[in-house]
């Protein structure tokens, strides 16, 4: 059975007691935390920054950490986030002015190396940079707010990258991140997502563990039919 992620986005979780929200949803079924780093430039939004990644650690939150930057310069940023506990790091290319040093720069630190794509940037980047990729994540909204309704264009997109992946790297992780529910899950397994990124879908629920469920259902539902066309 292919394996598949859910990836809670903190984004949209209670700040308030974030440490406990992350460790319930953890406990619900979460495979790995997605930890998005905003800094009111690159998007139009200010979040987390490396201190909060830190308390997380030094709370005993062990689950893999996927740190995705949207803020620039990106380099120093890298340096901070492997330091304070990062499992994976993905930034957007736009946000370096040096894409294959940022890349090399990741792995030295450490971490996973990962590579954010915007709706509107094009695929042809990953021609040159692929084999140093851990992972591809793919916005299905603009970036900058939860809580947005998925682009359906997107879709198209994620079977083009999930060629791309199969035919020269298939170890690559294909993750997408913004407007996941429900309704659009079995889209996404059938255009080759491994890492489903959801944030207010799961946090606005009272129940994690029946939300989370209840995805995880619908994605090997999915799969399985695939797999026995």
């Amino acid at each position: 059975m292919k394996k598949f992620f859910i990836a809670p986005s903190i984004l949209s979780a209670n700040f308030a007691k974030l440490g406990e929200d992350i460790k319930s949803v953890l406990i619900a079924g979460g495979d790995l935390i997605h930890f998005d780093v905003m800094d009111n430039h690159y998007v139009p939004n200010l979040t987390l920054g490396p201190m909060v990644l830190k308390s997380l650690r030094d709370d005993n939150i062990i689950a893999p950490i996927d740190v995705h930057l949207m803020a620039r310069p990106v380099d120093d940023l890298i340096l901070k986030f492997a330091e304070s506990g990062a499992s994976f790091i993905t930034f957007h290319p736009e946000t370096s002015d040096h894409i294959d040093k940022t890349l090399n720069l990741i792995r030295k630190c450490g971490c996973k190396v990962g590579i954010g794509l915007n709706p509107s940037t094009p695929l042809n980047i990953l021609d040159y940079i692929m084999d140093k990729l851990d992972l591809i994540l793919l916005m299905g909204v603009n970036p900058g707010f939860s809580g947005q309704k998925f682009i359906p264009s997107m879709l198209n997109k994620l079977h083009h990258i999930r060629e791309k992946i199969d035919s020269l790297f298939p170890n690559i992780l294909l993750s997408v991140d913004g407007g996941v529910n429900g309704n659009n899950i079995s889209d996404l397994v059938i255009a080759g997502v491994d890492i489903f990124v959801i944030g207010s879908f799961i946090f606005s629920s009272r129940n994690y563990l029946k939300v989370i469920t209840n995805i995880r259902q619908n994605i090997n539902k999915t799969y399985n039919n695939i797999i026995n066309l």
